[in-house]
């Protein structure tokens, strides 16, 4: 009798520690999807020029992630819906690993280029190319081949890579191939390689696309996981610690991929040697979700409850379900003001992905650019925390309009101090400390929106088995145009604010140019958007007291009826 009695308290420990475990791996697994979105800018100076592209082009490859990723959200609802989440994450992990290697192993034909590229190298600038690729181990070579050409161009110092392109033999030798569009199209240009830059830059391509495949899967099944495990009070604390932990991925792979970019590892280049790290931890954080997490629609323990009632459907049946939820999700007005704001609030974050380029081009190194930006990543993953916080506090205290209040407070505050940042501060190298406060108090106070009212708000508005979709189509319809930030960024800086490319990297005076140009460029990507970003958010104080009030009524309803399946199915087993 003592043992029936205590056994339902056993099962509620075994429960509460399997969605503890499940919290940890599921923050695991954000810290490597960040870790993994983040190194591509992190290193797109040695990317650049690796592959010879300029700015706008790099933004290309951001944006043919970003664009594949936002079209396959419905892909993660689907899945979501139809399998184990936690195992939904780790196939995410497994093929955004795969994307991450291919990226590593891409353009190793520069590694040993065909006879006539050699030539092109002795006819001058060569060194350069090589030493991009292969670092100081092949000076010597690069010496050699510039002693034959002593007209040529000096070599470029390794300290000075700071340019895109590959001059003006570059630029000419992409269009005169005959299946260039997809290098003119992405602003590559082929040096001399024919053929294998061309299957380089298209392997570049499928494997960023491929890699928005993965990170579509993980992100909204990660969000409603942590939507499904926590209460009203606490989903904005819980939404903080999953901010984050994205942050320090963001910290841990910008970091690495900046430390790594000018190292060699036996011959091969830093950069890539930082995405194979980070394409092996994402595959053994994918097995520990795939064998250890656990999803609360599929639990692996039903001792004392009957089972859970499970409808089988097919595919078709899947889908239509789903089309009918993405329907009633869509025509929610709380959920449309969130779409119209995330667009405008999401577009300036992608665009900060060229603030390390930006740094670097006003003189600062590697090392210290990557210590500025750790500052600002600590300081908004901490002001998600306190977000988060802040936000059930207020949620707390004022229940209709506290979590709105603040994400005002944070999105309007972005205007003034990047304003500071950018326009502000002297193109110096030598005020790093003027820069590191400010990116310190500009990463607090922008990176409340998430954690404090989007992400709890969304699991408010819609009944439990809707969180999945909600996550996923506000990530679809913030990404489609988001992801067109660094490409604009790299167009406004190049064709508007007087970007130009400094193929030789020896210019001082040039870098502070493009440096005050790409400032700019930046500074309009990032005013604008949040300036419409808080407007909007004025909207919610009509809309989201009357959908969350709709949604706990549909939820109360929706409860009570598969409580009353649920005991006839009991007692239909009991039966026979």
């Amino acid at each position: 009798m003592g043992q029936q009695l205590q056994q339902p308290e056993v099962v509620e420990v075994d429960v509460e520690r399997e969605r503890r475990r499940t919290l940890v791996l599921v923050n695991l697994a954000s810290i490597m999807e960040r870790a993994d979105e983040a190194l591509l800018p992190a290193v797109y100076q040695e990317v650049g020029a690796a592959l010879h592209a300029t700015p706008a082009g790099l933004g290309a490859l951001t944006l043919c992630r970003s664009a594949v990723q936002a079209a396959c959200y419905p892909l993660a609802a689907y899945a979501a819906a139809r399998h184990n989440r936690a195992h939904v994450i780790a196939a995410g992990a497994f093929l955004w690993a795969a994307a991450t290697l291919l990226v590593a192993v891409s353009d190793t034909f520069l590694q040993s280029p065909p006879p006539h590229h050699r030539a092109g190298e002795r006819r001058g600038g060569g060194g350069a190319v090589v030493e991009v690729e292969h670092g100081r181990s092949h000076r010597a070579r690069a010496d050699a081949v510039d002693e034959r050409a002593p007209s040529s161009p000096a070599r470029t110092p390794p300290q000075r890579r700071t340019g895109f392109g590959g001059g003006r033999a570059a630029r000419r030798s992409c269009p005169a191939l005959g299946h260039g569009v997809l290098c003119r199209l992405a602003g590559f240009s082929g040096d001399g390689a024919g053929t294998s830059f061309r299957a380089s830059a298209l392997l570049v391509a499928l494997a960023r696309g491929l890699n928005g495949i993965g990170l579509a899967l993980v992100v909204p099944s990660i969000q409603s996981l942590v939507a499904d495990s926590t209460e009203d009070g606490t989903r904005g604390t819980a939404f903080g610690w999953l901010q984050l932990a994205s942050s320090l991925g963001l910290i841990s792979g910008g970091f690495v991929g900046l430390l790594l970019a000018q190292t060699t590892v036996f011959g091969i280049a830093g950069w890539r040697i930082a995405f194979h790290l980070v394409a092996i931890i994402s595959v053994f954080v994918g097995i520990l979700n795939w064998f250890f997490a656990v999803d609360p629609h599929f639990p692996r323990s039903n001792a004392g409850t009957c089972d859970r009632l499970v409808t089988k459907q097919s595919a078709w049946q899947v889908i239509e379900e789903m089309i009918k939820e993405a329907k009633f999700v869509v025509q929610i007005p709380t959920f449309q003001i969130f779409v119209a704001q995330g667009v405008s609030g999401t577009f300036p974050w992608s665009a900060l992905s060229f603030a390390s380029m930006w740094l670097e081009l006003i003189g600062f190194s590697h090392k210290e650019t990557a210590f500025l930006m750790t500052i600002f990543w600590v300081a908004s993953s901490f002001g998600g925390l306190l977000g988060g916080k802040m936000g059930d506090f207020l949620a707390l205290h004022y229940p209709n309009a506290g979590r709105i209040v603040l994400s005002q407070i944070s999105a309007g505050s972005a205007v003034p101090l990047a304003a500071v940042l950018l326009l502000g501060l002297p193109d110096d190298p030598s005020k790093g400390f003027a820069y590191g406060i400010v990116l310190f108090i500009m990463g607090v106070f922008i990176s409340w929106n998430g954690p404090a009212t989007n992400f709890p708000i969304f699991a408010e508005i819609v009944p439990e088995k809707s969180r999945t979709s909600i996550y996923a189509l506000d990530r679809s319809f913030e990404s489609v145009l988001a992801s067109f930030a660094p490409p604009i960024v790299g167009i406004l800086a190049q064709r508007v604010y007087g970007y130009r490319p400094d193929n030789k990297g020896q210019s001082v005076q040039l870098d502070r140019e493009n440096a005050a140009s790409l400032a700019k460029a930046l500074y309009t990507s990032i005013a604008i958007p949040f300036t419409i970003c808080t407007s909007i958010y004025s909207f919610l104080y009509c809309s989201y007291p009357r959908d969350r009030e709709r949604a706990r009524m549909q939820s109360l309803i929706e409860s009570e009826l598969q409580q009353m399946e649920q005991e006839g199915s009991c007692l239909e087993e009991g039966e026979s």
